[in-house]
Parts: structure tokens; C-alpha cells; sequence
């Protein structure tokens, strides 16, 4: 496999550290990378502009006029797939992943186990998103990325799938939960959610990154987030 892989850190000695320990990985799991290393988010951003095809980021949040989270915001709002990694040296930006569904978070110094471990997560779920579900909409096939489901809700014998756009099926809840994988958690008896698309939960109901809201029993508050604790 052949991946595409960027290292943002405005410090020269943790980018080589870093793109070093990303060589070691490939060369161990007979990957071809490209190993793209970035100063700050600025020129980060400017090569993104021209071709939008980095498939991992290892990116660094306290860096100079904008900070790794503001960048990943920005790379959310049109790029789904692209696995974000941050780096930090402090645990207090853990909560802003909800928002941008990083991967994971590494604490400085990073080490190259958990670095390993963390891109081995990254490639799962970058074959995860080449999933895709075929569904019979009034005589027409209709095709559905799994990575663009949002959530799925169901209304009597149909099922209302929320991706890129609405998609009312007549199947149950269960059977479409069946096709789906372990980034879906069933949040209740009529909804299933992604869980990499919720932004935040609180004990009523779960917002989603798109703004949208799914209704939440009280009972399932821990378990859901338990499951995205397991997810990352």
C-alpha cells in the first residue's frame, strides 16, 4: 500500500523525530509513504490548497500564528477521510478532538511503540472508508460511502439514513447495524449514530459536527461514551 503522510510541527527537530520514526514504520510494514514535513499550518495549508490527497497527519498543536486545532477545523470542512493525529505536550486540549474526530493524541516526547500503533489504527480505518453500501431507492441503486453516514433513525418499516444526503429505506434498524462497522454505536432502539461525527454528548442528546442533534435515553449516556473512548 502507498500512503501520503504529513508531519506539521513548527519545531525542525521534532519534525525530523518525528518523519523519522514514520520511515522506520514503513520500511517495517513494507508500506511506500511520502513523507511531507510542514514548518506551520500556513504552509501546510497552501500545498493542501493545490491537491487534496494527504491521507495521515501528525500535527502539532501549539505552533505560531495558527494552532493545530484551528487547522483541523478547517481541513473538516470538506475532507472526512484524512486521519488527524495530534501531538501535544499538554493534556488539556484533549476534549477539542470531539469537533475535529482526531484519531488519537500523542504526548512529547512521542514514542515510537505508540506512534507505530497509532499509524497501524490510521491505515484500518483508512480501508474502513473505502466501505461502501449499495441501497434499492425506488428502482434505483443508489451507492453510500459508510464514512459519510452521520446517523441512521428508523420510522416504522423504514430507515432513514443520514449521509451526504438523506436516504429513506424500507429495511430494519437492525439489518442496516449488521452492514455497518465498529465506528457505529446503536444509541438507542431507534437510532444509530457515528460516532466519529458526534462533536459532543450530554446526558439528553448527542450534537453531531454538522450541527445536527440525535436524541438520547438516559441510560445510554455512559455506555456511548465508553464507546468512543474504546473507538480511539
Amino acid at each position: 500500500m502507498q500512503y501520503k503522510i504529513a508531519v506539521c510541527d513548527d519545531s525542525e527537530v521534532d519534525r525530523q523525530y518525528i518523519s523519522g520514526m514514520v520511515a522506520r514504520w514503513a520500511k517495517e510494514n513494507g508500506c511506500m509513504v511520502q513523507n511531507d514535513m510542514f514548518a506551520s499550518a500556513e504552509n501546510f495549508l497552501f500545498r493542501y490548497a493545490e491537491k487534496k490527497d494527504y491521507d495521515i497527519l501528525l500535527l502539532d498543536i501549539e505552533m505560531g500564528k495558527m494552532d493545530g486545532v484551528t487547522m483541523a477545523k478547517k481541513l473538516r470542512q470538506d475532507n472526512d477521510t484524512i486521519q488527524i493525529v495530534f501531538i501535544t505536550g499538554y493534556s488539556d486540549y484533549i476534549s477539542e478532538g470531539y469537533e475535529v474526530a482526531a484519531l488519537h493524541y500523542l504526548m512529547k516526547p512521542v514514542k515510537e511503540e505508540k506512534l507505530f500503533s497509532v499509524l497501524d489504527r490510521a491505515v484500518e480505518k483508512l480501508a474502513k472508508n473505502e466501505k461502501v453500501l449499495y441501497f434499492d431507492i425506488g428502482g434505483e441503486i443508489v451507492r453510500v460511502p459508510v464514512y459519510q453516514i452521520r446517523y441512521a433513525e428508523v420510522f416504522g418499516n423504514y430507515v432513514t439514513i443520514h449521509a451526504s444526503e438523506d436516504l429513506t429505506v424500507k429495511m430494519t434498524l437492525g439489518k442496516l447495524e449488521k452492514e455497518l462497522d465498529d465506528r457505529f454505536f446503536r444509541v438507542s432502539r431507534s437510532a444509530i449514530v457515528n460516532l466519529t461525527q458526534i462533536s459532543r454528548v450530554t446526558r439528553k442528546e448527542i450534537r453531531l459536527r454538522d450541527g445536527g442533534a440525535v436524541s438520547l435515553p438516559r441510560a445510554a449516556y455512559e455506555a456511548v461514551n465508553r464507546a468512543i473512548i474504546n473507538m480511539r
